[in-house]
């Protein structure tokens, strides 16, 4: 993770205006943190006035850090769904998009190795359903489907964090751990490898 600061200083001819933040950066996901935002006059420093330029700069620089922020990778959810003794898996972005499977077999359970599914995703059939979560003995996740029906398409959007990724930096959260829990600020595996 990459921690850059970003001060912009007023100009001469205008009223001092500054703006302090900090930009922490990994391959999954930008974070803007802004520590301070001042606008004062000449004539009253103690006064904060927020003028029609530094709400203009504000605006622009909260817009470009958003771009930033949109341009990143987005995830690939891989899953592998299971009827009775046969398979197939799915790889796709977790970009919002739903994506047919092209399958008619029963599902009776997902695999989800490196996805928060049960949470990020929406998985579409014909009738009612129920989801619930597992963990295999070797720690692999799992979404339990009752009763077991064909899934026609599924739905993922976010991201989250890998295994032994920061869930939380200085205090904020980052986001959900694909395939564990958080715990002392890093994702952790379900099953210890050790």
């Amino acid at each position: 993770m990459h921690i850059k600061s970003l001060f912009i200083p007023g100009s001469p001819h205008s009223p001092f205006f500054q703006i302090t933040c900090r930009i922490a950066e990994s391959s999954a996901i930008t974070l803007v943190i802004l520590e301070n935002f001042q606008v004062n006059s000449k004539n009253h420093p103690n006064t904060l006035y927020i003028t029609n330029f530094a709400m203009q700069l504000f605006t622009s620089l909260t817009f470009a850090f958003g771009l930033v922020a949109s341009t990143l990778a987005v995830q690939t959810v891989h899953l592998t769904f299971h009827g009775g003794p046969a398979q197939y898996s799915m790889a796709f972005p977790a970009d919002g998009t739903v994506y047919p499977t092209n399958n008619g077999i029963a599902v009776s359970i997902i695999d989800a190795p490196d996805y928060n599914a049960q949470y990020q995703c929406n998985f579409i059939t014909a009738g009612q359903k129920t989801l619930a979560g597992s963990i295999t003995s070797t720690g692999l996740q799992q979404i339990l489907v009752g009763p077991p029906q064909p899934i026609t398409g599924v739905s993922c959007l976010g991201m989250c964090i890998g295994t032994y990724g920061d869930c939380y930096v200085n205090g904020q959260y980052v986001g959900p751990c694909c395939s564990g829990y958080c715990a002392a600020n890093k994702c952790r595996p379900w099953v210890n490898p050790f």
